[in-house]
């Protein structure tokens, strides 16, 4: 379901016109939810609070500036990849509506409104990886005549729609983790390189994805070209092999070039440019394009892209991932390119620190946050790939199928029920690790304010906004949400 293109400065225009920003009334009132690290508070409403006039003298901590807009917000979740799915569908009927309607729905959860999903298996799953076009070793299929999503419609696909029941505005976006296999030099979904020659008919496997997805009633918003395209799997030991497509190296049948020479080009631009941009135009596509969907340490990788005139073009964004490289460096790629997105499209954040680096991530221009891996059980399965994942924002108990919901659940509400699509991120002033502010306008006029405190002591604080004042406090690692209208 594309989104209307509005910029940041028309719907701050838009909100005054309405009113939304005008003066606040004298006494206006506050709203606030609180969640503790030791979940004594879990999304707890707070006492009402009010904007009264400034005390002389007084000093302001956070200073709400709506005439500052930033970056526009596509939306906050997770994944629903296979081993969510699949630990999902191990639940009742009852249980499992209950279960996503506690992710996705924002009056009886916590309001989870962009999810990612794979395009054939990623290394989470319990079971044979594969791709929607498998054939024996030593064949191909050019023409696509054996592409099937039908694997998926076992539990994956069932689940999308039922999460769409629970939340019709829910958005999905997709990466795949590796081309079918015959399509790479490694003839396996695990490592090599895409052939250039396949370029072409790899485009209209993307194309048959979504056509697929469709067709079932599940669009797709966006989509990445390769997860983490900087990795090759088969250059590991077997015990770290998972499906994966390295893209950051020239490929010419058995000749390599690091692309920095430009010898032949770069594969993912050259993708995009030439094959999968001009066939979604060509097809009347509206899915987006997201590049590199990889960490923000290899900014060369995007910047060949977006910095192509015609490869640029296709692409909505770039979408990153936090394992190396700091927010900042997100920042600085998004003032570089201003008029495409930057998106942190895989990473779940933990603890009280986690609260500190979704903000962080947020005022350095993202236009959306998702965690990896929504719902593992207590063994940490399933999980075929070589990362484990000892915990996540919910848990299934593997013996009696118990659903638990973690900090991390409660945080991510403190963000994702009150954080709206199409809301303005607007200045606040300046933040730091040890205590962290982030400020939105949503489209419904409503203004709101996360606030992150690490440490193990309280905090008072004063918020200053269109010259009125209200008085803050919170505990020690806490993450807090205040919600005001100005009217």
């Amino acid at each position: 379901m594309p989104l209307p293109a509005k910029s940041s400065w028309f719907l701050i225009s838009q909100a005054l016109f309405l009113g939304f920003l005008s003066e606040p009334a004298p006494g206006a009132p506050v709203e606030s939810w609180t969640t503790s690290l030791d979940m004594s508070r879990t999304l707890s409403r707070g006492e009402p609070l009010a904007f009264g006039a400034p005390e002389v003298g007084e000093t302001v901590d956070i200073r709400i500036d709506s005439a500052k807009p930033h970056q526009t917000l596509l939306g906050l979740g997770s994944s629903l990849e296979h081993t969510t799915c699949w630990n999902l569908w191990r639940l009742s009927p009852e249980r499992r509506a209950e279960a996503l309607e506690r992710l996705v729905s924002r009056e009886n959860g916590i309001g989870m409104n962009l999810m990612r999903i794979c395009i054939g298996t990623p290394d989470f799953t319990g079971e044979p990886w594969y791709s929607y076009d498998d054939m024996p070793p030593g064949e191909t299929d050019e023409a696509l005549e054996h592409f099937s999503i039908e694997k998926d419609l076992a539990y994956v696909i069932p689940v999308l729609k039922l999460a769409l029941e629970k939340n019709p505005d829910l958005l999905f976006y997709a990466s795949p983790w590796s081309p079918p296999g015959w399509m790479k030099t490694s003839d396996d979904l695990i490592g090599g390189h895409l052939y250039p020659k396949y370029y072409g008919v790899y485009a209209r496997y993307f194309l048959k994805f979504i056509r697929a997805y469709e067709a079932q009633g599940i669009p797709i918003h966006a989509v990445t070209i390769q997860n983490e395209p900087g990795v090759n799997t088969r250059d590991h030991p077997k015990s770290w092999w998972y499906p994966s497509c390295q893209w950051s190296l020239v490929v010419d049948e058995d000749t390599w070039f690091p692309p920095s020479l430009d010898i032949m080009g770069h594969p993912e631009r050259d993708f995009i440019r030439d094959h999968l941009g001009p066939l979604f135009k060509e097809q009347g596509v509206k899915t987006r394009i997201w590049c590199y969907d990889h960490n923000l340490n290899n900014l060369w990788y995007p910047r060949a892209i977006l910095s192509d005139p015609i490869a640029g073009r296709y692409v909505d964004g770039t979408a990153f991932h936090p394992y190396s490289g700091a927010p900042s460096d997100m920042g600085a790629f998004w003032k570089e390119f201003p008029d495409k997105k930057v998106y942190l499209s895989e990473g779940s954040m933990f603890g009280i620190e986690g609260a500190v680096s979704i903000i962080e991530y947020l005022r350095n221009g993202a236009s959306s946050y998702n965690a990896w891996v929504t719902l593992i059980d207590s063994e940490g399965k399933p999980n075929n790939g070589p990362f484990k994942a000892s915990k996540t924002c919910v848990m299934l108990d593997s013996g009696t199928l118990e659903v638990t919901h973690g900090f991390e659940y409660y945080m991510y509400g403190q963000f994702m029920k009150f954080i709206h699509r199409g809301a303005v991120r607007i200045d606040s002033g300046e933040s730091g690790s040890e205590f962290a502010h982030v400020a939105f306008l949503n489209p419904d006029g409503s203004l709101v304010l996360v606030v992150a405190n690490p440490l193990s002591r309280s905090r008072d604080f004063r918020v200053g906004w269109e010259g009125s004042t209200f008085r803050g406090a919170i505990g020690p690692e806490s993450v807090a949400t205040y919600r005001w209208r100005a009217n």
